[in-house]
């Protein structure tokens, strides 16, 4: 039977290619919502990219939420650097035929928590934690109920993206993320450690690009976009697979290695907010909060993407 899930997000161009595989795989998640979030760019962009994607991969039966549109105590950042000025890099923008829905992101995660047996539904984070935190600060019940809680967050071992040593979703609404550590269970943590392990390689996208469907074709011209972007900025080897690494991770946890782990954020130094200090010496002052993913098979998680993209 599919498993229930919701994706929280902020399409966003690797965010767009992890809803492009999990829309294509009908038969391994029953997605009860899409939930966007301000990040990548701003909410209203985010909520009418999701809706994008969704039309592009045939799936107008997932419907959409707009949630928080800034995060819960810091001043917005986005990443329009990285991801274009609509969010979706360089891909056609147009008005989607579906409507987002009228339901708050934050009531539906909350509704949908609630009506859902313990352990029957997952949340894939691949934004900051707003919505997340949000509902956990308004329904504090619903925080144990998840069967996994996979968040796309964090550094260790690679230092950080936006800052010397902040991963930027984290970054981005470090106050969110530290509730969601502290109040969640069952976490699973993609971190940079492991997504730049995940490159777009030339080859791989046009692997992607030789598959001809509008799916395929569209994650093609994103990744080569953030591939495009990434060496504007100095750093070349292909788009990390950071936001698909979440639904991958769901799909096929072989393909992936994790710790257990104690995590917690910077929510209080300006130097280092957002910084996830990640500990695997545990004990009773840091027990583990999370599994850190430390190491993933790059070709297989490719392979997955291709398989299903090519459907």
């Amino acid at each position: 039977m599919p498993q229930r899930l919701i994706i929280d997000c902020d399409p966003g161009v690797d965010d767009a290619v992890a809803l492009l595989l999990a829309f294509a795989a009908p038969d391994v998640f029953d997605i009860a919502a899409i939930a966007t979030v301000a990040g990548n760019v701003g909410a209203r962009l985010t909520a009418r990219n999701a809706r994008i994607v969704r039309q592009i991969a045939g799936r107008a039966d997932v419907p959409v939420y707009a949630g928080c549109e800034r995060p819960m105590r810091r001043a917005p950042v986005e990443a329009a650097e990285f991801h274009g000025a609509s969010g979706l890099g360089d891909l056609t923008i147009f008005e989607p035929a579906a409507a987002v829905e009228t339901e708050h992101a934050v009531d539906a995660i909350v509704r949908l928590a609630r009506a859902a047996a313990p352990g029957e539904m997952s949340i894939a984070v691949t934004g900051p934690c707003t919505n997340l935190a949000t509902a956990f600060e308004r329904a504090p019940e619903i925080a144990d109920r998840f069967a996994q809680i996979v968040i796309m967050g964090g550094a260790r071992s690679e230092g950080g993206n936006i800052t010397a040593s902040a991963e930027y979703n984290i970054y981005a609404d470090p106050h969110a993320a530290d509730i969601v550590l502290r109040r969640g269970k069952n976490i699973v943590m993609a971190g940079l450690d492991v997504t730049h392990t995940l490159r777009a390689t030339p080859e791989r996208i046009a692997v992607l690009r030789g598959l001809g469907n509008p799916r395929a074709l569209a994650a093609a011209q994103l990744l080569q976009f953030s591939s495009d972007a990434e060496i504007q900025h100095g750093i070349p080897g292909g788009a990390p697979l950071h936001d698909p690494a979440t639904i991958a991770w769901l799909m096929a946890p072989h393909l992936f290695e994790a710790k257990p782990a104690h995590v917690e954020v910077e929510t209080g130094s300006p130097l280092t907010q957002g910084h996830t200090a990640v500990e695997f010496r545990l004990s009773a002052a840091h027990l583990a909060n999370a599994r850190w993913i430390v190491r993933a098979d790059a070709d297989g998680v490719f392979a997955l993407l291709n398989e299903r993209l090519a459907r």
